[in-house]
């Protein structure tokens, strides 16, 4: 390399909220912006009052307590703000969420100043995302809107992203997610200084009018400082993003939890997981008490990397290992492992 091709930076930034052996749930942040999504509202302990409040779009797989018990911190935090936070769930969640709230007492919450809103959604097997609206002033009842369909069980399709949804078997419906850049805009910095430009936010600005798919002849202004003097000029859009920019294809993130090992399953997390660049997956049991996690309706950590595997994931994360395994947590991970890169075979492999 010569110092001069556009660096591939991830807009994207996922970690687990807790060791393997805790509450699932994955937070992913954006770089540049003050964003953030949750998946599953397990214990959130480990996160910082500032990472919650940047959340806006919470995507929660089922009602399972180590799966939603921290709904309450979060709307604790949130209360008292001017915010709008989305929660998405399987068929029932809008209910679950309306319980929730219904234990509390919300006499006093008529005279604040704010009206913390709760979008809520569920997404079925038909493809629906049924509706609620439930606002802070309003005592958090829970107000009907009407259903919207979705087009492949994408949820969320804004600017930059988009987060797709797929139902899967735990017993219960259970949702498995998909979070994916459209696009990916790096810059060439060496090109900026050689157009007479520094780099600034407007390069930012570049991005998004990119991503937006603003036509080419749109006259983009160009704004930087420059020994003290700020500096303006226009350019079209399409010149600026011959000259300065490469698009390649978006970052793409998966996160499934709590599935039985049948074929059902298996088909719908291959599409949903397919070329995934990270790869979060459970991987509860050891393949010895296969038929233990079959009881349960979880995956063993060979069924985990044999699905990653297969979905063609550059890289897998496994996660919520049962508390069985907590003095064998290595080999829990060599089993993934092996699986994943193909250097074991799983027995059976195709699922009953």
């Amino acid at each position: 390399m010569t110092g001069n091709e556009p660096v591939a930076r991830p807009i994207l930034h996922s970690r687990l909220v807790n060791p393997p052996f805790g509450d699932p749930g994955v937070y992913v942040g954006f770089m540049f912006e003050k964003r953030g999504l949750l998946f599953d509202l397990g214990d959130l302990q480990p996160l910082s009052d500032r990472k919650l409040l940047r959340v806006r779009q919470v995507f929660v797989s089922h009602t399972h307590m180590d799966h939603f018990t921290g709904f309450d911190r979060l709307v604790r935090i949130f209360l008292g703000r001017e915010k709008t936070l989305h929660l998405f769930g399987p068929p029932g969640f809008i209910d679950r969420v309306s319980h929730k709230l219904a234990a509390y007492t919300w006499n006093l919450v008529a005279s604040y100043p704010t009206d913390f809103t709760l979008m809520v959604g569920e997404f079925g097997t038909g493809g629906t995302l049924t509706r609620a609206r439930l606002r802070c002033r309003g005592a958090f009842k829970p107000e009907k809107l009407d259903p919207m369909a979705t087009r492949n069980g994408v949820l969320v399709d804004e600017a930059n992203y988009r987060v797709q949804a797929a139902v899967l078997d735990h017993g219960i419906p259970c949702l498995g997610f998909a979070v994916e850049e459209h696009r990916h805009v790096n810059i060439w910095k060496n090109r900026v200084e050689a157009m007479g430009f520094r780099v600034g936010p407007w390069l930012r600005d570049l991005k998004q009018a990119i991503l937006r798919d603003d036509p080419d002849d749109f006259p983009f202004r160009v704004r930087w400082r420059e020994d003290g003097t700020t500096r303006e000029t226009q350019r079209p859009l399409g010149e600026l993003k011959a000259e300065l920019t490469q698009i390649v294809p978006g970052q793409k993130i998966a996160y499934v939890t709590d599935v039985a090992w049948n074929e059902d399953n298996r088909a719908a997390i291959l599409v949903l997981a397919r070329d995934a660049d990270l790869f979060y997956i459970e991987a509860a049991f050891l393949e010895e008490d296969a038929e233990l996690a079959a009881r349960k309706r979880h995956l063993t950590a060979a069924q985990a990397g044999w699905l990653a595997r297969e979905a063609g994931a550059k890289r897998m994360i496994p996660f919520h290992f049962s508390p069985r395994y907590s003095d064998r947590e290595d080999a829990l991970r060599h089993e993934a492992e092996a699986a994943f890169t193909g250097a074991t075979k799983l027995r059976g492999a195709s699922p009953a």
